[in-house]
């Protein structure tokens, strides 16, 4: 039987960065949404222009290099995308498979990284969740578990700290929920990885909070990746990522060898546009600097 395609919605993403930097600092971005988004049409720009490099990383995630000029500076991604009209699909009977029975290139997922310290945590994994058949509903159950755990502060936490910080407190932002999630999968050597990207209030109450990107959680079942988002506990509609990795570190927005201050960050993820999108206004002397 042949499956229905689902019906697809537009939205708008992309973030500007706005920094000032004492002297010239090499930079690297990580915004652009992944080969698995559908991409209608983007737009970088720079102001001033800056020349540009581009590379992918271990995991397959574009990296834009730069040097920030000394000043003032402003780098933008500007896109409209197209996302199933559907939440993020589940199996409550898919399994979580034995380790021996785990593809190669998933087994880097069940072990210990900088933010997910999955062996400090093995004992507590087990005593909570070791009892439980070893599949889909366990999973969700996990992301309950953190949901109900933690308490969402917003700018509560910092790059120190870590799913065991999380763990011990009880509080953190988005980050904090997805490391905690994937550390406490791995720490049963479920295959957990950490994604971040956009996610716009697609048919869900908008948050009072001003848009921001996001992390949540893919977690390795049966055949394939499933995605999980302990920061809400519900599955939703509109995950756009930008791409995924062993923790945070692997995914770091913009990485700076320097230090530049960020004046200020600006993010969109929604439906709410107005043609043209990407905008009309950007100067041409600023337009396509990285030659797309």
């Amino acid at each position: 039987m042949q499956q229905s395609v689902p019906a697809m919605r537009a939205m708008r993403i992309g973030c500007e960065f706005n920094h000032v930097a004492q002297s010239a600092t090499p930079a690297a971005f990580q915004v652009r949404p992944g080969v698995e988004a559908r991409v209608v049409r983007e737009l970088w720009t720079t102001d001033p222009v800056i020349e540009t490099g581009r590379y992918t990383d271990l995991y397959g995630t574009e990296v834009r290099r730069l040097m920030l000029p000394a000043g003032e500076s402003l780098v933008s991604y500007y896109a409209v995308v197209e996302v199933p009209d559907e939440v993020d699909e589940a199996d409550p009977a898919a399994p979580a498979l034995r380790a021996e029975d785990l593809p190669d290139d998933v087994l880097v997922y069940t072990l210990p990284s900088r933010y997910c310290q999955s062996d400090m945590l093995a004992a507590d994994g087990w005593r909570l969740f070791g009892s439980h058949e070893r599949n889909y509903e366990l999973v969700a159950h996990i992301q309950d578990w953190v949901w109900n755990h933690l308490e969402y502060r917003t700018g509560s936490t910092g790059s120190w700290w870590t799913a065991k910080d999380s763990f011990d407190n009880g509080y953190g932002v988005c980050r904090d929920f997805a490391h905690l999630m994937v550390t406490l999968c791995r720490s049963i050597s479920i295959p957990a990885r950490y994604c971040s990207g956009y996610l716009p209030d697609m048919d869900v109450p908008p948050l009072p909070t001003a848009m921001d990107f996001h992390a949540w959680v893919e977690v390795y079942l049966g055949d394939r990746w499933y995605t999980f988002d302990p920061r809400h506990n519900e599955r939703r509609k509109g995950h756009v990522a930008i791409g995924h990795g062993r923790d945070a570190a692997d995914l770091a927005l913009v990485t700076t060898w320097g230090t530049p201050w960020l004046r200020r960050l600006t993010v969109w993820a929604d439906e709410e546009f107005t043609e043209p999108w990407p905008p009309a206004d950007v100067s041409m002397a600023a337009r396509d600097p990285f030659g797309d």
